[in-house]
């Protein structure tokens, strides 16, 4: 899928965009160049530094990839010019730049705009304006776009409509999304604030006792950009099939018998009780496919072909507090990625890196 090819990673200094990198260098047949587009020096720094001197605790034939194939280019989304030079060279783009912090955007309402929706018409206007040959455009979205109650959330769901009626302005490139909940110990999610909370001593701060929230491994989020890479008809969403877990019983797992408090704080500006992926509205759009629910676009122009005749899995709104674990299965999941033991907390987050 990627020989031959050119990826343009925005945002590639985050957590997906790492983890990204990581299974890129290390498919059996690489892209022909990686394209790391950040404004964060320091962060394209530590990634250069973190592969070139783990050369001995990481696969050769990736170490040999880093090498051969990485870009790394400074540069901001928000600014037309710096996307329309990363994107004169790309082939397949991946849309990883944004702000997600909830209260931040809350707060600083014009930034998310700035970068959550006007770098997603850049990247639209720039493909279009210039007829550039770009194949395939992936935007990355979030459980807050359904039915949006905050800035972010709001600011996403605009960024969807941007890429899928991309499709219609600049008809030779393919824009799709993927859409999913909180990932684990990505910079920023509650596992690493549980982290340092216990840490500290505690106590460990929960918004909402009935707070649910959908949780997936960044590598599960990889295989959603992967399978909507590969498979996804335009303007499609694609979400993976999770289930949800409630934030009462995540600190009780990471607590894991300890004499720590935990610490009703309520909940913060612009948080749901429950998350959406799929509303009840976009349920009557959306066919399974494998592991994912495929949320099929609204305009007529896209709705045609194969997936018209697709079974509809749905009939009402794919919800957080639908169908969730239970505490054992919670402390299973943090326990398979290596999560609840602190002393290795730092190490397990790092394999975003490498």
């Amino acid at each position: 899928m990627f020989s031959g090819k050119s990826i343009l990673i925005f945002g590639g200094t985050g957590s997906l965009g790492r983890t990204l990198l990581r299974r890129l260098l290390g498919s059996v047949h690489p892209p022909t160049k990686i394209i790391v587009f950040s404004r964060d020096e320091a962060k394209q720094h530590d990634i250069r530094v973190s592969y070139l001197q783990a050369n001995a605790a990481t696969d050769d034939a990736i170490f040999e990839n880093f090498q051969r194939v990485i870009e790394f280019r400074i540069g901001d989304v928000r600014n037309p010019g710096d996307v329309l030079g990363a994107l004169r060279d790309a082939d397949i783009v991946v849309n990883a730049a944004a702000l997600k912090q909830v209260p931040v955007c809350e707060y600083f309402p014009e930034q998310a705009v700035l970068t959550n929706i006007m770098g997603a018409t850049s990247i639209v206007n720039m493909i279009s304006h210039n007829r550039l040959p770009v194949e395939t455009v992936v935007g990355i979205s979030t459980d807050k776009a359904c039915r949006p109650i905050n800035v972010m959330g709001m600011t996403k769901a605009i960024q969807e409509r941007i890429f899928i009626n991309a499709n219609i302005l600049a008809p030779q490139t393919r824009f799709v999304c993927v859409r999913y909940g909180n990932v684990l110990a990505s910079r920023g999610s509650v596992v690493p604030l549980f982290a340092a909370q216990l840490k500290a001593g505690g106590p460990l701060t929960i918004t909402d006792e009935r707070m649910t929230r959908f949780f997936i491994s960044l590598d599960v989020a990889v295989d959603t950009v992967l399978s909507a890479i590969a498979s996804a008809l335009p303007g499609e969403i694609y979400t993976p099939i999770a289930r949800g877990v409630r934030m009462i019983d995540v600190a009780k797992a990471m607590i894991d018998g300890r004499a720590i408090e935990t610490k009703i704080k309520g909940v913060r500006p612009g948080e749901k009780l429950d998350e959406e992926l799929i509303s009840d509205e976009e349920a009557l759009m959306t066919v399974q496919r494998g592991n994912y629910y495929v949320i099929r676009p609204m305009l007529p122009e896209l709705n045609q072909g194969a997936a018209v005749n697709e079974a509809r899995p749905l009939k009402t709104a794919f919800r957080s507090s639908t169908k969730v674990m239970t505490l054992e299965e919670v402390i299973a999941l943090l326990d398979k990625h290596n999560l609840r033991l602190l002393g290795n907390f730092d190490n397990a987050s790092s394999t975003a890196i490498i």
